[in-house]
Order: structure tokens, then C-alpha cells, then sequence
């Protein structure tokens, strides 16, 4: 994009768009004025207007996570970032590719300490992946593009700019470049994908936790064949981030919780652990039980290491990307199964079938149908409904 003439608030949209941005939602005040006078200006930006800031980072996490597409989202000053704390908590948990702003005071002005002002970057720092101050309307566009290229590269998750108003009135030449995208799409090498293979087809009872990376990555064609593959149950991981796995498939056994004593007696069952692009059995209240069964030996698959060995020792620990390791390893898997493995694989699919996800979704269903008649209604037969 060549040098350019703008005000902060024309370049701050433009900037946006052209890195792919669809969307902005908001919950505007007066530090957010420029924005608003810029925003009709360009149409193919979709604003969506919410009126508390929670519920605008709500928004924007709902549509990141649908899409896995980088959105935009700007909020009202201190007190209004301060409302949105919990929600983006919640964005960076789940790894959701935002672009947050606030409005703020014009350079130098806070020395007053007018109502409404906080300095804004100490306030959000722990729950993004980075923050940073705008003071200069010539440093918006590396800015903007730094912030973007953060929040979309693996593991994804939410940036920060604060956005004093006087940067956003001045008015100057502006050289925007052009975005970066890094290519994190790695997956292990050959050796390593014989050496995954052969380990995974060594266990005699494998269970598989599948995690976001999964849907993220839109691979559920490809996690069934795996676990078809292996002959394996397939438990979601223990936090809804999204649909890890398609229900429906005979291996699907449901949700893991987040009781370890549960976990434990779920995993008791099987002779080695497959984690997915998922989060390592993360549980919610203390216990003094693990959730994970000693001795069990563990494999996991994420594009995230810090998740790798963080709290459980893990035989096998891959940094990668899901989609590309599975992609690889499938061809890998199917020329080293033999006969007689496939056999019994087909046979621990077929096991699975009388207590899997959907047979207990079935026996539901069969007895919440067989309230409909009670008086008063019973609330599982009207929740069904």
C-alpha cells in the first residue's frame, strides 16, 4: 500500500481492512468518537454495536472462534476495559485471534488525571499477548501490523492497542507496508512420523482426548480415520472450547469432565493416552487423586508447548501443527497396520458402539419420551424438546 494522506482514525479502519478484518464490535464513548465519525466512511467494515464491553468481547470471541478469522474490537476507556476483563480472560483461554482497542486521552493529557483515565496497557497486559500504546500517528500502521501478525500466529490469542485521541486527529503522510502472515504449518519429520506410528499401533486399548486444534484446524474427517485408524475411544477435552469432535461418530464417547476422580476411572480403562491438538486433562476443583493414571504413557500433539509436559510427564511431546501431522501420519499408519491389528481395531469400534456418545444420547431421549405424559411436566422431557 503506497504512502498515503489520512488521519489517524481513516488510516486505524484502513489498516483493519487490509488485514483481513470483516468486523468490529463496540461499545463506544467519547474517546471513541474519531472511530465512529470514520467508520461510515467505509462500508465493507461491519460494525456491530453492543452496550457493555463484556458483551462486546463476548461477541467478538463468539465470531473468532466460529470463523478462525482475526476480528476486531474496541471498547470505552479505563473503566470500560475494566468491564471487559473477564471476557477477555476468556479470549485468551480459548486462543481467539483479537484485535482489542480502547479509546484514550490525548497524549500528555492524563497528567491531569481527567475523569475517566487510566493508563490502559498495565491494566490489560496479563491477559493479552501484547499491549501497546499508540503516541505517534507515523507508528500506526508497523503498530497495527504487529499487533496482527501476533494474534493470528499460533497459539492465537488476543492483542492490545490503546489509542489516544490526539493520534487519531492528526492528519499526515502515512506508509501502511503490507501484512505478515508467518506460516506456522510444521510437522515432524519422516523419522518422526515412523517412530509416532509404530508407538501408536504398539498400545492394545489406545484413547484418544481431542481438543480445538481439531476444529480450528477443520480436520474432524481426519481425527475419525485416526481413531478408526487405532481402534480408539474418543473422549472431548474437558473444556468446551468448541466442537471437538463430531459426536455422532462411533467412537465419540462424550466430554471428559473435570472431576479427577471421574477422569481417572474413565482412563483406568486404557493402555496409553493420545492427546489431540487438546489441552492435557485440565481439571477444575483440587484433589488428591490425578486424573491421569500413573504409569499411563502419554502422547501429545499441539501446536501450543508450553502445554507439552506442563503438569503430566509425556513419553512422547510433539510440537506441531495437528492438521499437517495428521495429514502426514494417516498414509504412515495405514501401510503399517497389519491384518491382524486392523482386526481388533474394527473390533474396539464395534465395542464401543453400546455405550458411546450416541447410544446414551438415545437412552435419553427414550426416557425423556417416556415422561411426555406426566403432570405436572417433567423438565427433562421439556428441555428435550
Amino acid at each position: 500500500m503506497a504512502m498515503q494522506k489520512l488521519t489517524g482514525r481513516q488510516a486505524f479502519i484502513k489498516l483493519l481492512l487490509d488485514e483481513g478484518i470483516t468486523h468490529m464490535f463496540g461499545n463506544p464513548g467519547t474517546t471513541e468518537l474519531a472511530i465512529m465519525e470514520a467508520v461510515p466512511q467505509f462500508p465493507e467494515l461491519k460494525y456491530v454495536l453492543g452496550l457493555q464491553e463484556s458483551i462486546v468481547v463476548g461477541m467478538a470471541d463468539g465470531f473468532a472462534r466460529a470463523s478462525n478469522k482475526l476480528v476486531a474490537c474496541n471498547l470505552h476507556c479505563a473503566p470500560g476495559l475494566g468491564h471487559a476483563m473477564g471476557a477477555i480472560y476468556s479470549a485468551k483461554f480459548s486462543g481467539s485471534p483479537i484485535i482489542i482497542t480502547a479509546g484514550q486521552y490525548e497524549v500528555g493529557y492524563g497528567l491531569q488525571e481527567p475523569l475517566l483515565y487510566e493508563p490502559l496497557v498495565p491494566m490489560v497486559e496479563p491477559l493479552v499477548k501484547w499491549a501497546f500504546e499508540v503516541t505517534r500517528l507515523e507508528d500506526l500502521p508497523r503498530i497495527v501490523r504487529r499487533a496482527a501478525k501476533i494474534a493470528r500466529t499460533p497459539p492465537m490469542g488476543p492483542v492490545f492497542i490503546s489509542l489516544p485521541g490526539s493520534v487519531l486527529d492528526e492528519e499526515t503522510e502515512i506508509e501502511f507496508g503490507f501484512p505478515t502472515v508467518v506460516d506456522a504449518a510444521v510437522r515432524p519429520g519422516d523419522a518422526s512420523l515412523q517412530a509416532l506410528a509404530q508407538r501408536l499401533l504398539a498400545a492394545k486399548n489406545p484413547v484418544i482426548v481431542a481438543g480445538r486444534e481439531i476444529a480450528n484446524a477443520g480436520i474432524f474427517d481426519e481425527a475419525c480415520e485416526l481413531a478408526e485408524l487405532l481402534g480408539a475411544a474418543v473422549y472431548q477435552e474437558s473444556v468446551g472450547y468448541n466442537a471437538r469432535y463430531p459426536t455422532s461418530h462411533p467412537t465419540c464417547m462424550g466430554d471428559l469432565s473435570r472431576n479427577q476422580k471421574k477422569v481417572r476411572s474413565i482412563l483406568e480403562q486404557y493402555d496409553f493416552l493420545l492427546c489431540l491438538g487438546a489441552d492435557l486433562l485440565r481439571m477444575s476443583p483440587m484433589s488428591t487423586v490425578e486424573p491421569l493414571p500413573p504409569e499411563m504413557p502419554v502422547m501429545h500433539i499441539t501446536e501450543r508447548e508450553w502445554e507439552l509436559g506442563k503438569n503430566y510427564s509425556t513419553e512422547t511431546a510433539v510440537r506441531a501443527d495437528v492438521k499437517e501431522t495428521l495429514l502426514a501420519l494417516l498414509p504412515v499408519l495405514r501401510a503399517a497396520r497389519s491384518a491382524e491389528y486392523a482386526k481388533a481395531a474394527s473390533a474396539r469400534v464395534q465395542a464401543l458402539s453400546a455405550n458411546n456418545w450416541s447410544a446414551k444420547r438415545d437412552a435419553a431421549r427414550a426416557e425423556f419420551s417416556a415422561a411426555a405424559a406426566a403432570n405436572p411436566i417433567d423438565q427433562r422431557y421439556l428441555v428435550s424438546q
